[in-house]
């Protein structure tokens, strides 16, 4: 990541796209209130401040990342919602939590650990230690889309292209796939595993908020494909359907539908709450 400013803004754009799940997969994993959670790869904080809600005034959340300026502006943002203690930050690599052994009643991460180029199993087995026994581990991570409606063939070739896979690559194992997820689970140790997929739907007309998202995730999907991965004609539909300057941009159509999906893959650590 070259330039956290960048990076950050698109964040911020991308959320009114992915805001909508992220509250419904905390719903759905009923974090007990007054809990201390810890949120992996927090980035500038926006998931975090929806866990922060969710456990209530007596509940805690630390967030961690990598990149002091995210962890800046997350602070920044706490205090800003009025959520400074409830919340606290980290820099710290995830595959070495600064954090002791049972510190947390649950753990989370989102579009982060298992959904980046590190072996999956070791992260999740981080996530088991750093909770207490049978305190929950849970991983978010976006996991398919239907953006191009009416154009099946155009959509499956952007998406066998080194840009639409990714993060998955050429070489990569297949268990080391996101929906490979409760494998990971099982092998680190954790029981009571499950998996549910959350859904987001959009239509014409888009606000302007859901529109600029839309953009940024046409550009995050097939941004890097390059002409030479894809037939003349595929390349020739892509520009003209695909990009915002055309005057057939898809986005533009009044009976534009897509949607994408979130997976959430969830356990427990073994033993009893003290």
């Amino acid at each position: 990541m070259t330039d956290p400013n960048s990076y950050a803004r698109k964040l911020i754009l991308f959320d009114p796209l992915r805001e909508p799940i992220t509250r419904e997969a905390i719903r759905a994993l009923g974090l007990p209130r007054a809990s201390r959670g810890l949120d992996v790869g927090c980035g500038i904080g926006q998931p975090m401040f929806h866990l922060a809600e969710a456990v209530g005034p007596a509940g805690h959340v630390t967030g961690l990342d990598r990149s002091g300026e995210f962890l800046a502006y997350a602070e920044q943002t706490a205090r800003s919602r009025g959520l400074s203690e409830r919340t606290c930050f980290r820099q710290g690599d995830m595959q070495r939590l600064p954090f002791a052994e049972d510190s947390f009643d649950w753990a989370w991460s989102m579009d982060c650990v298992g959904y980046a180029p590190v072996a999956p199993v070791p992260l999740v087995e981080e996530l088991r230690r750093v909770v207490k026994p049978g305190g929950r581990v849970a991983l978010l991570a976006w996991s398919s889309e239907q953006l191009l409606p009416g154009t099946p063939l155009l959509e499956a070739r952007l998406g066998a292209t080194a840009s639409g896979i990714a993060p998955f690559r050429s070489g990569m194992r297949p268990e080391e796939h996101f929906l490979r997820g409760l494998g990971w689970f099982d092998t680190a140790g954790l029981v009571e595993t499950s998996a549910k997929t959350f859904v987001g739907d959009l239509h014409a007309p888009l606000s302007d908020d859901v529109r600029k998202g839309m953009v940024l995730l046409f550009e995050i999907r097939w941004g890097g494909v390059r002409e030479s991965e894809v037939p003349a004609e595929t390349w020739a539909e892509y520009q003209r359907l695909c990009r915002e300057d055309s005057p057939e941009f898809i986005l533009n159509r009044p009976d534009y539908y897509a949607f994408f999906t979130y997976s959430m893959f969830h356990g427990r650590k073994r033993g009893q709450r003290g």
